[in-house]
């Protein structure tokens, strides 16, 4: 059967309601108990933070288009928490309020965390079916 243009806006809206993601111990590769829904690679969330992002970096530049190290991988951060739509985690036994804050937060936490969530955010094959 042949794709056609309803299939791939389903597919794109399905991708903007998110997946659920199991964070991984990066040694033992069990799960962390952590859960993230994120935004798919051809969603609208992604689309937007994408634009947010090169608007983030022009803001930053220099008088000759140059952004520090520094900023761009706030940006690039800042980005990537756009991308997320929820969660489950807790800290001290406590459940972590979900706001963009604390998703930067999180993601900075580690940079296997960063890994992990932006492997998956941007892997089509992940949205595939359902949640």
């Amino acid at each position: 059967m042949t794709m056609q243009l309803d299939d791939i806006r389903a597919f794109s809206a399905d991708q903007d309601r998110g997946h659920w993601f199991d964070l991984v111990d990066p040694v033992k590769g069990k799960p962390t108990g952590i859960r993230v829904k994120l935004a798919g690679p051809d969603s609208e969330v992604q689309n937007r933070a994408r634009l947010r992002l090169a608007d983030d970096l022009s803001e930053v530049a220099d008088a000759e288009g140059r952004v520090s190290a520094e900023a761009r991988e706030r940006a690039r951060i800042d980005s990537l928490a756009r991308c997320v739509l929820d969660w489950e985690i807790s800290e001290d036994g406590e459940p972590v309020p979900f706001t963009h804050a604390n998703v930067v937060r999180f993601l900075r936490a580690g940079a296997w965390v960063q890994a992990q969530v932006d492997g998956f955010a941007s892997d089509r094959a992940a949205f595939q079916g359902g949640e």
